[in-house]
């Protein structure tokens, strides 16, 4: 097996070959200055193990970049030239380091088998905030293009709360200074795109439901504290002791045998009115506890940008007892304004945008899309997006057919000007002879 070589100068030449091939690479952005965008200072990448799933395909290096955050970068030994700029999701609670972006890599190895370079940061530092995520993706950029010139083709991909990052980037930074694209399009896949002030209204009311069933979280024997914190500051709860908490409540996990009557009926009303499904909840509460308290605590200074004020809750035994028994609270509307800034989306999109969304995705629900492409609308750019949808139920990885048909139709459209159908993407897999194939044709 060759490997890639580690001078930068093999690279610039597949570069200039691009270029030597006329017209029809040159619209792909292949012969854009090189140096364009200078890169901030960083180490020197380091060699590192590549994941299996990219080791006979890629050589991997990491580095750390000067505002602290890790890099892994996979360099295919056919490289085809593009780059993959990718967010990772989450948001992650544990400090960063060098090895977190290999399993990103190993996620997505599909792209880099394909041909496709790709770089992921870790992030600065772990917990929310959209914007200081952004500026670490770009800098990931900048990076790459610095030690091996600028690619063919910059692709920029999210997904999850990636998705939320990756379309904060490209609005931020998704011009150079001489006018011309940075990122030449975007895909995003499973995310966030509804924004910060919309994406976890639906977990303070599940918070806020569980208590009025289950009474433990907090417990009578905890420091008292509005569920919409998540957890107070400084608080301690082990991920263990949430779900126990949680089965002590509603069973889940246990057999009919050993599961009470009691125990059951709490668990289907949670059910029913929060509208999850049995293997959903523990996850669902588990961002609502973690996330919130550092979304809540450290990113809003302790104010709430929840709101169930006005909320009706329906689906239980007795939704007047629920209604008049629930926790109710009120949005801060400055803790509002702070996370809109941060997270939410103008739709003020540059560049061809693909999203991919799985229909029963159990973690960021698909009618967050509908949220998207009315943002979009609104900002004027519907002709630069288009959305696609599949019948998988995963979250974190789709099939690796669905990325690498939203990628080729994406680097379609950015070569001809033409937008692609988005009910042709079924069709398009099958011809491309790539298996399972899962868009929906609608």
């Amino acid at each position: 097996m060759s490997g890639v070589r580690s001078d930068p100068k093999p690279l610039t030449e597949v570069r200039a070959a691009l270029c030597g091939l006329g017209a029809a690479v040159a619209v792909l952005g292949a012969c854009a200055p090189v140096g364009a965008s200078p890169s901030p200072p960083a180490d020197a990448p380091t060699p590192i193990d590549c994941p299996r799933s990219v080791a006979r395909e890629a050589r991997c290096f990491t580095l750390k970049d000067e505002a602290g955050a890790w890099l892994v970068i996979a360099m295919p030994v056919d490289w085809n030239g593009r780059l993959i700029v990718h967010a990772h999701g989450g948001p992650r609670t544990g400090e960063p380091a060098a090895e977190d972006g290999l399993e990103d890599l190993d996620r997505f190895a599909v792209m880099v088998r394909r041909g496709y370079a790709w770089i992921g940061s870790t992030y600065r530092r772990p917990g929310y905030g959209v914007r200081s995520a952004a500026e670490d993706v770009e800098r990931s950029r900048k990076v790459f293009w610095s030690l091996h010139g600028r690619p063919a083709m910059t692709l920029l991909h999210g997904q999850s709360w990636g998705g939320n990052v990756a379309a904060k980037t490209a609005e931020l930074y998704g011009r150079q200074a001489d006018g011309s694209l940075t990122y030449d399009g975007v895909l995003l896949t499973n995310g966030v795109v509804n924004g910060g002030t919309r994406a976890y209204q639906f977990r303070a009311d599940l918070r806020a439901v569980y208590q009025y069933f289950c009474g433990n979280h907090p417990a009578p024997s905890d420091p008292q504290y509005p569920v919409w914190q998540g957890l107070p500051a400084g608080a301690a709860m082990t991920r263990a002791e949430l779900r126990r908490r949680v089965v002590a409540c509603t069973g889940i996990g246990l057999s009919a045998r050993d599961r009470t009557a009691a125990q059951t009926q709490r668990k289907r009303q949670i059910l029913a009115v929060t509208g999850l499904q049995e293997d959903e909840l523990i996850a669902h509460l588990t961002w609502a506890t973690f996330l919130f308290q550092d979304l809540v605590q450290v990113r809003l200074g302790g104010r709430n940008p929840f709101d169930n004020s006005t909320r009706v809750y329906s689906g239980s035994d007795d939704d007047a007892a629920l209604n008049a028994g629930v926790e109710r609270f009120t949005a801060d509307p400055e803790a509002v304004a702070r996370l809109a800034h941060d997270a939410d989306l103008t739709g003020a999109i540059l560049a061809p945008t693909l999203t991919v969304h799985a229909l029963h995705d159990p973690t960021v629900f698909h009618s967050a899309e509908a949220v998207y492409a009315e943002t979009v609308r609104a900002a004027g750019k519907s002709d630069l997006l288009v959305q696609v949808t599949t019948d998988e139920d995963q979250h974190s990885r789709l099939e690796d057919a669905t990325y690498l048909t939203a990628l080729i139709a994406l680097e379609e459209w950015i070569g001809t000007g033409v937008r692609p159908d988005a009910g042709g993407f079924q069709a398009r897999c099958e011809a491309l002879g790539l298996k399972p194939c899962r868009f929906i044709v609608r």
